[in-house]
């Protein structure tokens, strides 16, 4: 019944600049007061048009045709402005208002059909917040079809190389698809509701992260049914067996991730606090999924899930012929432990000794698209040939009586003019308040606008008993992003906490806790740093938002601790039976397939997301996707068990398990 919610997602989103806003902040009360001067549901749409070698009289016919005809029809304001010629006439600007709360995008794309036919060698482009916002919506268009498909696919073909079997992988996707209907349905109740916020890439992010999680859970339950069907003939005693040993390692990498996820509800950020429980829903349904339908679906088939390679009955749980790779890589951990484990710890140094150059201070909205935006481009002429910030001034709300010592405050080096919004020729008074929009010399979205933006808050603040605050669409980016630097730098710390504490009380131990999240980071700081190298040398990114870090580190922590549980509590439950050491050989022999073959999935799921032409989900896609596989094949198979082995029993300090004598005789998996 929840199927057709997943493609109903897009209409409960909200993609508008209000969703990104944070919660309190300067620009979001201008925004607030604004309402009072004039009416803001309409947002700017600004068509510009450059010909060289000069505008014709028959260009601004055009223009003023084509635009007159859509005022006062449904989406736009009642009037439009005369086409605006440029200083060197060779561009034209024309504003035409865009009804906020209706959709923009497809407002947008009726007045560019309308520019369509422009006369030859005049050049036409519709951009504003209004042009953004539609270019925007549109790189989020069938985001949810394009996702799973890609996703599935991906994901079809990993399982079908690791397991080799025609029938398993089947099974696995759907139980995968069956969380995603859950999760769907959950989210557009509650963002239907308006309980929650729900975006474009969050639906994004929700997609991948449901298709990651519930695969990597059933990697795991798979791995351990298997293993079960030869030690007990019985498919149901070998699935009770299998389901009890995976259930608490899958409820602690759930609950692991959804406790690192809903500290997004710290965040001032909208768009962030929006997040946090839609990821927590995807990863909760992604759990009930794969305890509940999945061990039903292996039940069925039994041993014929795995056809043709069915596991046999042996009695034997002594099955690292099994796992001959990582039997044999256990032994040599076993021999060198120490030189697996420094060796691991330098690479992972060198890598990370490349963060400082990793930029995350923001970059200009007109960058955020990784095509040809008709949006940017007409940013583009708009600044060659206007004030590039035309069409998007700055607003001040100041105190009616420090009106004149506020207008000349706001005349900072970066404002090219300054004007008092007014009624019938006098300043127009809402609360004893007055409304003065400042226009930029650079383009609203740009970091030197952010910069003039500074500059006008310092001087008009410093302007006694005038309260004047700045806001407009150059402040709120400015502000989003301050607010972003902040949530970073508070929500790292928590999240590492949470994931501590919640470590302590899975493994009984406070030493082996602080050793996985110290190695945990160390493999963040390395992907950051190989991600710089690959922004700033390879593909020439401008730089990243600082969100961009910040989500980074919630999901590598979160879902890279899974990697720590699977292999930790395996370990754990060895080293009851058959001491530390040897526990960590077996424990790494009977994980390191499903371990890896996790980290795989994993990391192409959310290469997916690279599939959304937006420079912050490519970055993101990356540093998931490298830094997962980094700690699936550095951290989790070669440092964390030679780490642990060197140690011994000590590393469950200070739990009775570390007072636990090993084992005599040679040390084998």
């Amino acid at each position: 019944m929840g199927g057709p919610f997943a493609g109903k997602l897009t209409d409960v989103q909200s993609n508008d600049a209000t969703s990104f806003l944070p919660a309190s902040a300067e620009a979001t009360e201008v925004a607030r007061l604004e309402s009072g001067f004039q009416d803001t549901t309409f947002v700017p749409a600004i068509v510009v048009a450059e010909r060289d070698g000069g505008i014709q009289a028959a260009d601004t016919a055009f223009l003023a045709d084509s635009t007159g005809v859509l005022a006062g029809t449904e989406g736009f304001g009642p009037q439009v402005s005369p086409p605006l010629p440029s200083h060197d006439g060779q561009a034209l600007q024309v504003f035409v208002p865009v009804d906020s709360t209706g959709e923009v995008k497809d407002t947008v794309a009726q007045l560019r059909d309308a520019l369509a036919d422009a006369p030859d060698g005049l050049t036409v482009h519709v951009t504003g917040p209004a042009g953004t916002a539609a270019d925007l919506s549109s790189a989020f268009a069938g985001i949810d079809g394009l996702l799973i498909l890609v996703a599935g696919a991906v994901v079809m073909l990993i399982l079908i190389v690791v397991y080799r079997s025609p029938i398993l992988p089947f099974v696995v996707i759907f139980s995968a698809l069956f969380a995603l209907v859950l999760a769907s349905l959950l989210v557009y109740v509650l963002a239907d509701a308006g309980a929650i916020t729900l975006n474009g890439q969050s639906q994004g992010i929700l997609f991948i992260l449901v298709f990651g999680a519930a695969t990597d859970y059933a990697l795991l339950l798979v791995s351990r049914f298997r293993e079960e069907l030869h030690v007990q003939e019985d498919k149901y005693a070998a699935m009770r067996t299998a389901w009890k040993a995976t259930l608490e390692p899958v409820a602690a990498s759930a609950g692991t991730v959804i406790a690192g996820v809903l500290c997004l509800l710290l965040s001032d950020l909208n768009s962030n606090r929006g997040l946090g429980p839609v990821a927590a829903i995807g990863i909760a349904a992604s759990f009930v999924a794969s305890m509940t339908f999945l061990p039903a679906a292996l039940v069925l088939f039994g041993r014929s899930a795995f056809w043709p390679r069915r596991p046999g009955y042996t009695g034997d749980s002594e099955v690292e012929a099994q796992h001959g790779f990582w039997a044999k890589l256990a032994a040599r951990i076993g021999r060198h432990p120490r030189r697996f484990w420094v060796g691991s710890t330098l690479v992972l140094i060198l890598f990370a000794l490349f963060l400082p150059q990793f930029k995350a201070s923001g970059i200009a909205q007109s960058d955020t698209f990784l095509f040809e935006a008709d949006s940017s481009a007409g940013q583009q002429v708009l600044g060659e040939h206007f004030d590039a910030g035309s069409g998007s001034p700055a607003v001040i709300i100041a105190n009616a009586d420090s009106l004149a010592e506020v207008r000349t405050a706001a005349e900072v080096p970066g404002v090219e003019d300054v004007t008092i919004v007014s009624s019938g020729g006098a300043p127009l008074i809402v609360d004893g308040r007055v409304a003065i929009e400042a226009t930029l010399t650079d383009a609203a979205d740009s970091l030197a606008a952010e910069d003039t933006v500074k500059r006008l808050r310092d001087s008009v603040h410093a302007v006694d008993g005038a309260d004047a605050l700045v806001g407009g669409p150059t402040a709120t980016d400015l502000d989003t992003k301050t607010t972003a630097t902040h949530d970073r730098n508070l929500i790292i710390p928590v999240v590492s906490l949470v994931v501590l504490a919640i470590l302590c009380l899975l493994l009984r131990s406070l030493l082996a806790p602080l050793l996985l999240m110290g190695t945990v980071i160390l493999s963040f700081a390395a992907t950051l740093g190989i991600s710089s190298i690959v922004f700033n040398h390879i593909l020439g990114f401008p730089g990243a938002d600082p969100v961009v870090p910040l989500f980074a580190f919630v999901f590598l922590v979160a879902l890279g601790i899974d990697y720590n549980i699977f292999l930790m509590t395996r370990v754990r439950e060895e080293a009851h039976r058959i001491g530390t050491r040897r526990g960590v050989l077996r424990g790494l022999t009977v994980t390191g397939g499903v371990i890896t073959s996790a980290g795989v999935v994993l990391a192409a799921t959310f290469s997916a997301l690279a599939v959304i032409p937006l420079i912050f989900l490519a970055q993101i896609a990356f540093i998931v996707a490298f830094g997962v596989l980094l700690d699936a094949l550095l951290v989790r198979s070669l440092l964390v068990p030679a780490l642990v082995y060197d140690i011994g029993p000590r590393v469950w300090w200070p739990s009775a398990l570390s007072r636990k004598a090993e084992p005599d005789g040679e040390l084998v998996p």
